[in-house]
């Protein structure tokens, strides 16, 4: 059985979309999910593989034709598969925050506590690591949840314990789009790169000939760095050259892996050391094609990366309009990215974000792919690194804002234009 749920405007809508309600459909309908996913592929595979098949869901199948209500029934089941799936594959490391959100199960993160209040944690049966982050001047302090205790009922204990520190979930984020290729392949580069180069954090990137430019790459998760396909066409948009050509070709590659072969992979915590790694190395501008729920500690150091000169540039995510706010992208100091179709129409299941800088294709376009090859891709996750890629060319986003285009007619959504509107790799 398929859930279909019935049709709502405005308010009920965003109801509707809540992350609680997407993980309680699963959790109460456990049948859905095995049918619309089969069966479940490698552990290293996880995230992209279970991204793939629900973006299956929805590609190909005539969004444009489907009234609102109807899309969002669709995009409501794809992300209750997504989420549902991996609770049921990996509930020894993927729990429900308190908030209803995926994270990595039986750790909180940190902030701001002193020192009588993490000895009354450790009293309280927590164990407590200080972890530093580099490049940022941040420290974190990881809590192991006790043994037994849900990671919701031990947020709000943290919380009552010490009510002055920031506590949070480690959540965890997924890619904002699909793309077809080998699950893995030969990474690509193995040198050093100099400041100034193109942030990724996302998947590892696969050796492919359109990425001509050198390419460094670190692990922020268990097995990484690890060649992924979203990873190597989201690295093509940014800096390739010949038969899949980049918005800035060529660009040299600092690539954080955040995924590696780990099903909780994607968490907020890599997601804040990678941000360090990049901002330590002279990174001026990163792409992070990944979406998930508003996270303070991740919030903290997107701030922090800014005040080191990091510009982040982050899609919205392909939850459709009624969806909550898509983080990090609805983050102020963050460029927001939407996607467009071949007819430069804004993609109906594009997320929503707090606020919307520029669009720029996520449909009808090509990117490298794992194997060597080119192939098609869909998703905002492809909009962003090209939105990036012109903003490392152009230096700033005022000089950037020169070469955005308008949309047809009095649109909404496209932010201040369209960038890279003819970035399709389609000959």
């Amino acid at each position: 059985m398929v859930y279909h749920a019935p049709e709502r405007t405005g308010d009920d809508a965003m109801k509707l979309t809540r992350p609680w309600m997407i993980a309680g459909l699963m959790l109460i309908a456990p049948g859905a999910h095995a049918q619309l996913l089969g069966g479940s592929g490698p552990v290293g595979q996880v995230v992209p593989d279970v991204l793939n098949r629900v973006d299956g869901l929805v590609e190909g199948s005539g969004l444009e034709r489907l009234s609102p209500a109807r899309l969002a029934d669709r995009l409501v089941a794809a992300r209750a598969t997504r989420v549902g799936d991996l609770l049921r594959r990996h509930g020894d490391l993927v729990e429900l925050d308190d908030r209803r959100e995926p994270a990595r199960r039986g750790v909180i993160l940190l902030t701001g506590a002193d020192a009588a209040s993490l000895d009354a944690l450790k009293a309280a049966g927590f164990g407590v690591k200080n972890e530093a982050v580099d490049g940022l001047d941040l420290t974190i302090v990881r809590l192991q949840v006790p043994q037994g205790r849900s990671l919701a009922r031990a947020l709000k204990d943290v919380r009552r314990i010490a009510p002055r520190a920031q506590a949070s979930a480690d959540n965890l984020y997924f890619p904002g789009g699909s793309a077809n290729g080998a699950a893995a392949g030969i990474l690509a580069g193995g040198g050093t790169v100099g400041r100034g180069a193109a942030g990724l954090i996302d998947g590892g990137v696969a050796h492919h000939p359109a990425l001509t430019g050198p390419v460094e790459q670190r692990g922020f998760a268990r097995g990484a760095p690890r060649a992924s396909a979203h990873g190597t066409a989201v690295a093509s948009l940014i800096s390739g050259t010949g038969s899949v050509r980049g918005a800035a070709p060529g660009a040299p590659l600092l690539v954080a892996d955040v995924y590696g072969d780990d099903p909780a992979g994607g968490g907020a915590f890599a997601i804040v050391r990678a941000l360090g790694w990049m901002a330590a190395r002279g990174v001026p501008v990163v792409t992070v094609s990944l979406v998930g729920p508003d996270n303070p500690l991740l919030a903290g150091a997107v701030r922090l990366a800014r005040d080191k000169g990091v510009t982040v540039v982050a899609a919205v995510g392909n939850d459709g309009p009624a969806a909550p706010p898509a983080y990090p992208a609805s983050y102020a100091n963050v460029v927001a990215v939407n996607g467009i179709d071949g007819r430069g129409r804004l993609l109906p299941e594009a997320g929503r974000a707090a606020h919307v800088d520029f669009a720029a294709p996520g449909a009808d376009l090509n990117a490298a792919r794992s194997d060597g090859g080119k192939g098609a891709v869909r998703g905002t996750s492809f909009a962003a690194p090209l939105v990036a890629g012109r903003l490392l060319v152009r230096g700033s986003l005022n000089a950037l804002l020169a070469e955005a285009e308008a949309p047809k007619g009095k649109a909404r959504g496209f932010g201040k234009g369209i960038i890279c509107a003819t970035c399709r790799n389609n000959d």
